[in-house]
């Protein structure tokens, strides 16, 4: 008589058993954990942050309890603040550039670091305002315009899909044998659990393929050479090897720190990473249009979109008090409700409630942490692609017109081009190379606006359509 209350994962409101939420949530931190600490080991190492120094662990271990947080406020909103869709959040890979830009113009240090701090404070609530005038700028993002910035970053995201299948694309044996093995083994798992069983088995497939991934690899370790001599002649550990002495060398319970780092307001950083903040504003619009396209089947609503950039703004505000980069909305996970259908707010909570835990205990994060990289790409590539798949389907829902192939050909052919490779704006001014090169999501994107307001629409198709109705 109790189960008779649950209802679907696939319902974005119902409620789900506890484990089965459960192992739904977990999925979702499994996909995103390394991307949400990458940024922070980068931008702290660039202002001399050391690796393993208690300064870079405290920081680290504030990520994960932030994410966590402001997942929560996604989920289940404050006031306008959040857009009660499945969006997880995470530490922005996309101000890796700009950080970096002005760590270097600063000089380096902690003091930099600070400044970024600061910077993030202002642009974080620049971002949240923006957020409250959306609705006016909404006719700027039809489904062209969010079915292509969707495509853009799935388009982007492949690649590290890839990287991450092959080893990790810093490994010195990347691409090697038993990296594809272990890459191929996860996708064949998920492949097999998601379409030839049914039930938890099924919505759960890339959580059960990433365990079986952890088997795999402690098994391989029995059996194969764990160390490799690299192209210097030194002998390395294996990516796909299992780092266990890091789970061992973990605390069990700390306290997260408030402001671990002085937070500094300077313009030379304050004005490049405000601009920034609008163009990963463009970027989470992207995001919520590809959950709710992918995920519902529908498109997203003026209050769903402006809650969904206010909380980024605002979140990343409130993640730079603790020490921690610019929080947005991960497109990894836009990939897995995708893919899975899976949307349920309950069993997305679960996972941020485990980031929760994560900030707070560090061997439970340590654990997550030494994933190889070659059982991640065995999910992240399926993940990743399913992501243009749904830009595809966001862009064809009304019909595919020269107007629309226009649009979306010349904002990827010319925008994502440019922007994937970043060479080609090599002679153009600094600013314009840290806020257009990289992804190409953002060039897509504007490129894809300035055509969509600049060609008329087609009447032909228009009364096409209307007899095709009245038929």
């Amino acid at each position: 008589m109790k189960n008779q209350t649950f209802t679907s994962p696939h319902d974005l409101e119902g409620k789900i058993p506890l484990p089965q939420a459960v192992l739904l949530g977990l999925q979702h931190i499994l996909a995103m954990f390394a991307g949400n600490l990458t940024p922070i080991i980068l931008i702290a190492g660039a202002c001399g942050i050391g690796a393993g120094s208690p300064l870079q662990v405290s920081i680290l271990q504030n990520a994960m309890l932030v994410a966590g947080l402001v997942t929560f406020v996604q989920l289940f909103t404050i006031g306008p603040v959040g857009a009660r869709l499945p969006v997880v959040m995470g530490t922005s890979s996309g101000f890796i550039g700009v950080c970096s830009g002005v760590a270097a113009s600063m000089g380096g240090g902690v003091a930099a670091y600070g400044a970024i701090l600061g910077a993030s404070i202002i642009g974080g609530l620049f971002e949240g305002v923006l957020g409250f005038f959306l609705k006016p700028l909404r006719r700027f993002f039809p489904s062209v315009v969010t079915g292509t910035v969707v495509m853009a970053i799935g388009l982007s995201l492949i690649s590290v899909g890839i990287n991450s299948f092959g080893g990790g694309s810093g490994a010195g044996d990347f691409g090697s044998l038993p990296n594809l093995f272990v890459g191929a083994v996860v996708l064949i798992v998920i492949v097999v659990l998601k379409h030839f069983t049914k039930g938890v088995t099924s919505s759960s497939s890339i959580l059960i393929g990433v365990i079986a991934g952890y088997i795999l690899c402690a098994v391989m370790g029995l059996f194969l050479p764990t160390t490799y001599t690299n192209a210097e002649g030194a002998v390395q550990t294996a990516s796909w090897v299992l780092n266990w002495d890091k789970v061992a060398d973990a605390g069990w319970f700390s306290l997260p720190k408030l402001m671990p780092v002085k937070i500094v307001f300077d313009l030379k950083a304050i004005i490049p990473i405000a601009i920034m903040f609008i163009v990963t504003s463009v970027e989470t619009i992207g995001d919520i249009s590809g959950i709710t396209e992918g995920g519902l089947s529908r498109e997203a609503t003026d209050k769903e979109l402006s809650g969904g950039v206010i909380c980024d703004g605002l979140g990343s505000s409130f993640a730079s008090v603790f020490g921690v980069l610019p929080n947005t909305s991960f497109s990894q996970n836009v990939g897995l409700v995708g893919m899975t259908k899976v949307v349920n707010l309950y069993s997305i909570a679960m996972g941020a409630g485990f980031l929760v835990i994560c900030g707070l205990f560090p061997k439970l994060a340590a654990l997550v942490s030494i994933m190889p990289q070659s059982v991640l790409g065995g999910a992240a590539v399926m993940m990743f692609a399913s992501i243009v798949v749904s830009g595809i389907q966001l862009i064809t829902k009304d019909g595919v017109s020269n107007r629309i192939v226009t649009i979306v050909s010349v904002a990827l052919g010319l925008g994502y081009g440019l922007g994937a490779n970043s060479q080609a704006l090599a002679n153009l001014p600094q600013a314009v190379q840290l806020i257009f090169g990289g992804s190409g999501i953002v060039p897509a994107a504007l490129v894809a606006i300035v055509l969509n307001v600049a060609i008329p629409k087609e009447k032909q198709t228009i009364n096409h359509r209307f007899r095709r109705k009245i038929i």
